[in-house]
């Protein structure tokens, strides 16, 4: 990679600003400075930028986050913090998240630079099962599970849901696999059997479960089987 491209991902600036801090000697390879943004960086190579290292990226990178409440799944927005706040990661602008959740939802988001690994969980041809634990205003009424089961309409659609799997855990909180990623799916769904989510939180995404170990706002790499898990061909 030429490394004025590399300083422009490093830094999140455009490749012109980044030839200007090449010029003004702000960039070592190996210790020594290099100015020529057409320099070929090799995976060998040291490469600081004010004396601060900047890690060079070999390959895609997959992990989980137990997203808190109040933050939203962008790699930028102009009213809300997102969730690259907790990814102490190199280049973490580049990474996104694998089905977003809304910002008042916890739980597990999927952080990936790897588009073709995460269009297997986002594309409506895969039908990736989603797994959300909901807290819900009203006791559940008995003939949610089978209606769900059947598929509901919802206001402002044509066709209905696909078939959903409830489990009841008590009166007002319950397990929702769906295997959609329709807008606002899960509170839509309850507000169409008269009922109204008041918390959310996904559990699982596939195969690939929130570990418990994750406090809100903690994250983890992504083990070669939760990866492997998703489904995509090897390269």
């Amino acid at each position: 990679m030429r490394l004025d491209k590399f300083i422009s991902r490093q830094l999140g600036v455009s490749r012109a600003i980044a030839g200007r801090e090449l010029r003004a000697q702000r960039v070592t390879v190996d210790g020594n400075v290099v100015k020529d943004g057409a320099f070929k960086l090799q995976p060998e190579h040291q490469v600081a930028f004010d004396g601060n290292p900047l890690i060079q990226q070999t390959g895609p990178r997959y992990f989980m986050l137990n997203k808190p409440q109040g933050y939203v799944c962008a790699t930028e927005d102009p009213d809300h913090p997102t969730i690259l706040y907790f990814l102490d990661e190199p280049v973490a602008h580049e990474l996104h998240a694998a089905g977003r959740l809304d910002i008042d939802t916890t739980g597990l988001v999927l952080m990936t630079d790897d588009g073709q690994w995460s269009h297997r969980i986002t594309s409506p041809r895969h039908h990736c099962d989603k797994t959300y634990r909901v807290t819900l205003e009203s006791p559940l009424a008995e003939d949610v599970a089978h209606q769900f089961a059947e598929g509901v309409e919802l206001n402002g659609e044509k066709a209905p849901t696909r078939p959903a799997q409830l489990e009841v855990i008590t009166p007002t909180e319950v397990l929702l696999t769906i295997s959609e990623g329709r807008y606002h799916q899960v509170k839509r769904m309850f507000a169409a059997v008269g009922n109204h989510v008041v918390a959310l939180h996904r559990e699982r995404i596939g195969a690939i479960a929130l570990d418990p170990e994750l406090g809100p706002g903690e994250y983890r790499p992504l083990t070669e089987e939760e990866i492997a898990s998703v489904g995509l061909p090897p390269r």
